[in-house]
C-alpha cells in the first residue's frame, strides 16, 4: 500500500483510457457557432456597406453615367477641403448634435430624478414619458411641422391668444430655423435619456440616502455625494450616444425642413444625402460619409480612452 502509484483522480489499469491526460475542450467552435447567427446580418448589414463607401469614396461614381467608374485616388477629399458649403453644414451639424444633447440630458435628468420619487400615479407618468420615443421620426416631423405652422399651428394661436403677437413663420425664418428644429430634437430624444438615468437613480442604495439625510445632508448635497457618483458611468454613456446619435440626425430634419431657410438647418447627413440622390455625385458623396465617420471615431476613441482611465483611477 506504501508503494501504490497514485492517480490524480482516475482508476483503471496502466495504458486504459482513464490513463490518458485530460486536455481542456477546446469551447472557441462552439463560442463561435452560438455567435455567428448575430455576427452574419452585422457584417452583411453594417461592415460591407461601409468598407464599400469606403472603396466608393476613392472612385468618380456617378449616377447615370455609361463609362465605366474610376478610380481617382484621394481627389474628392481634395474637393471636400475647399467645399465651403459642406463645412458650413458640418458646422450646423455640431450646433445640432450640442443644443439637442445638452437640453436634452438636463431635462431628462430632471425627469427621471422627478419619476424616481415616491410620488402618486408614477407609473402612469412614466408611461406617458416614454411617448414620444414610440413614435417615429417622420410622424415626429408631420406633427412639428403642423405645431409650428404660420396660420393654423397651435404655437402661433396661442401666442396671439395670449397677446404676444402675431406669430412668425418658424421654420422658414432664418433665426427661428434652427432652434425651431432642436426644440424638436429635444422633445423627441428626452424619453430614451430619462430611461437610462431613471435606471441609474434605481441602482443607487436607499440606505445610502437615509444615512446621508441622518448626516444633515441636504437635497443637493445627497444628489452631490451619493446619487452622481453612482449616475456617473450611466451619463457620460448615454450622453455619448446621444451625440453621435444626433450629429448622424437625418428623418427628423428632412421633413421638418429638408436643410431650408438657406441651408440653415442642412446637416451633414442630409447635404451627403443630396450629392448622391439629387445630384448623382455618389463618390463625392461618399468622401462626406467617410469625413463624418472619422470624426465619429475620434470622438469614441476619446470617450472610450476617458473611460478607461477613469476606470484604473477607480
Amino acid at each position: 500500500m506504501a508503494n501504490a502509484t497514485v492517480r490524480s483522480g482516475r482508476d483503471g489499469p496502466p495504458g486504459s483510457p482513464l490513463d490518458k491526460p485530460i486536455r481542456p475542450t477546446n469551447r472557441n467552435a462552439g463560442t463561435w457557432f452560438l455567435v455567428l447567427p448575430a455576427l452574419i446580418p452585422i457584417l452583411i448589414l453594417s461592415v460591407g456597406p461601409l468598407l464599400y463607401g469606403i472603396a466608393l469614396a476613392f472612385t468618380d461614381a456617378q449616377s447615370g453615367r455609361t463609362r465605366s467608374t474610376q478610380w481617382v485616388g484621394g481627389l474628392n477629399f481634395q474637393d471636400l477641403l475647399h467645399d465651403a458649403l459642406f463645412w458650413d453644414s458640418f458646422r450646423i451639424g455640431l450646433l445640432w448634435a450640442v443644443g439637442v444633447t445638452v437640453p436634452q440630458f438636463v431635462l431628462a435628468l430632471g425627469l427621471a430624478l422627478l419619476l424616481n420619487q415616491n410620488l402618486r400615479m408614477r407609473w402612469p407618468a412614466r408611461a406617458l414619458a416614454i411617448i414620444p420615443w414610440a413614435m417615429p421620426e417622420v410622424v415626429i416631423g408631420i406633427m412639428w411641422r403642423l405645431v409650428y405652422h404660420p396660420d393654423a399651428g397651435i404655437l402661433n394661436e396661442t401666442i396671439r391668444d395670449l397677446g404676444l403677437g402675431d406669430g412668425r413663420d418658424w421654420l422658414t425664418g432664418l433665426a427661428t430655423a434652427l432652434p425651431a428644429v432642436i426644440v424638436v430634437g429635444v422633445w423627441a430624444g428626452m424619453p430614451q435619456t430619462t430611461v437610462a438615468l431613471l435606471a441609474g437613480l434605481q441602482n443607487t442604495p436607499h440606505e445610502l440616502h437615509e444615512a446621508a439625510a441622518l448626516d444633515g445632508a441636504g437635497a443637493w448635497r445627497r444628489f452631490c455625494t451619493v446619487t452622481w457618483p453612482v449616475l456617473r458611468p450611466v451619463a457620460l454613456s448615454i450622453t455619448a450616444l446621444n451625440f453621435i446619435w444626433n450629429f448622424n440626425s437625418f428623418a427628423l430634419v428632412y421633413v421638418l425642413t429638408n436643410g431650408a431657410p438657406g441651408g440653415r438647418t442642412r446637416l451633414p447627413m442630409l447635404f451627403a444625402y443630396e450629392e448622391a440622390f439629387r445630384y448623382g455625385q455618389f463618390g463625392y458623396a461618399a468622401a462626406m460619409g467617410c469625413v463624418m465617420v472619422a470624426v465619429i471615431s475620434v470622438i469614441l476613441a476619446v470617450y472610450l480612452v476617458g473611460r478607461l482611465r477613469g476606470g484604473e483611477d477607480r
